[in-house]
């Protein structure tokens, strides 16, 4: 019995031996398949836009793109926002608050990353560089801005002509040009511009301040440079606008502009309410429609600003608060005594480029150009002639009313034109052996 009992004992160790090898085999395929099944990255879906991905945790936030949150409305203007800080940084216009200033002048800005990007006024850093050509920029959108000169990109159009601009904001002041919008005035005179660099340089009329200087002549009556530049072009003889239908060059382009509408026929606009030639109809048209905030009280003569009333005012009070030092006289507007200047120092700040002839007023400057150019802007309805004056055009039209305004105070005699009453007049005072029988 006992070896036999020896024999199954045995037996029965090396079954579980063999028993046991194979749970820990198992055991530890087990193991490696749990393993590499932590290995492998499973995807994951997003059901709303099918977008995958790698995470768990990147799909939830993923998640969050399209759960739609209320968005955040300022309580002043009701503009909506995002992000909170974003409507924190915007709360600030309103409030007026200048939280952020620059120790080297005295500047406040609203927004930290604008006091930033000014402080490299005065270190001088540029940190965005053009790959391209090597440029730099104090400003990012500096450098993006760039960066269209290489790409040659006009992404903004003008849905009236066609006409492409590389920004935004050269569109929207392009777009001025169609509808005669001038939303900077002057406060002295009441004088609008389509941008603010203009107003400034209009405002140096005012102030009397010139700051740039002809290195040729020494001519200091420059407030803008492209003033400058085109005055030097007189000395240079540079004509770099070219019509392209007949090749005619011009100094300036706004001659070259003139000169166009003797090919194209076009006649300026003229306004049904009170007579006036202008350029721009939609924006003038507005005068005569919009309401003015600002009446007289003697007249009742309304104005869209208070500065125009307040120079109005002064024919009602006889006011003159601008006196020339030389002859004492004195006006009710600055520009007027500036003007008057002109007869005591003898300025004639606008010269023509062409022939270089020089006029003290710029009414008398624009109609010579018309020579050069060839315009002839003010028609008559009833036949259809031209002239380059408006004076031109009220002398003519008394061929067709018969009215002869001027008489002869020796005769009695009427005559339609002044030129013509001075000829008769010489008969006499017997200047003239004959006298002119121009009736």
């Amino acid at each position: 019995m006992l070896p036999h009992l020896k024999a199954y004992l045995m037996a029965l160790k090396e079954e579980n031996e063999e028993l046991n090898e194979t749970e820990d085999k198992d055991q530890n395929e087990k193991h490696y398949f749990k393993t590499e099944e932590k290995c492998i990255k499973r995807p994951y879906t997003c059901q709303q836009c099918g977008e995958i991905f790698n995470q768990k945790r990147r799909l939830e936030v993923h998640m969050k793109i399209h759960i739609k949150k209320e968005p955040l409305i300022c309580t002043q203007c009701g503009k909506s926002f995002k992000r909170r800080n974003h409507l924190k940084s915007h709360m600030i216009i309103h409030s007026g608050e200048r939280p952020y200033t620059c120790p080297q002048c005295g500047k406040s800005f609203r927004v930290k990353g604008n006091l930033k990007a000014h402080i490299r006024i005065h270190t001088g850093e540029k940190p965005y560089t053009c790959k391209l050509c090597g440029k730099s920029f104090s400003l990012n959108n500096g450098l993006k801005t760039h960066m269209i000169i290489h790409t040659g990109e006009k992404p903004f159009e003008c849905d009236q002509c066609g006409k492409s601009f590389t920004l935004k904001a050269l569109l929207n002041v392009h777009m001025r040009v169609h509808t005669g919008e001038r939303p900077y005035t002057c406060e002295q005179c009441g004088k609008g511009f389509k941008r603010k660099e203009n107003l400034k340089a209009h405002m140096r009329i005012h102030t009397g301040e010139n700051l740039f200087t002809c290195d040729q002549c020494g001519k200091s009556s420059f407030s803008i440079k492209s003033t400058l530049n085109a005055h030097m072009r007189s000395h240079t003889g540079e004509k770099p606008f070219t019509c392209k239908l007949c090749e005619k060059s011009f100094t300036q382009k706004g001659n070259l502009t003139a000169h166009m509408k003797t090919h194209t026929g076009a006649k300026p606009f003229v306004c049904a309410q009170c007579g006036k030639y202008k350029r721009h109809p939609n924006w003038h048209e507005k005068i005569h429609s919009r309401e003015s905030s600002f009446t007289c009280h003697d007249c009742g003569k309304s104005f869209r600003l208070k500065g125009n009333l307040k120079v109005h005012m002064r024919i009602h009070t006889g006011e003159k608060p601008f006196t020339c030092t030389h002859c004492g006289k004195s006006f009710s507007q600055n520009i007027s005594l500036q003007i008057h200047m002109r007869f005591h120092t003898g300025e004639k700040p606008f010269t023509c480029n062409v022939c270089g002839k020089s006029f003290t007023y710029k009414a008398h400057y624009n109609s010579h150009m018309r020579i050069h150019t060839g315009e002839k802007p003010f028609t008559c309805k009833l036949c259809g002639n031209s002239f380059t004056r408006k004076e031109s055009l009220k002398s003519h039209m008394v061929v067709h009313t018969g009215e002869k305004p001027f008489p002869c105070d020796q005769c009695g005699k009427c005559f339609r034109r002044k030129a013509t009453l001075n000829s008769h007049m010489k008969s006499h005072t017997g200047e003239s052996p004959q006298p002119l029988k121009v009736g």
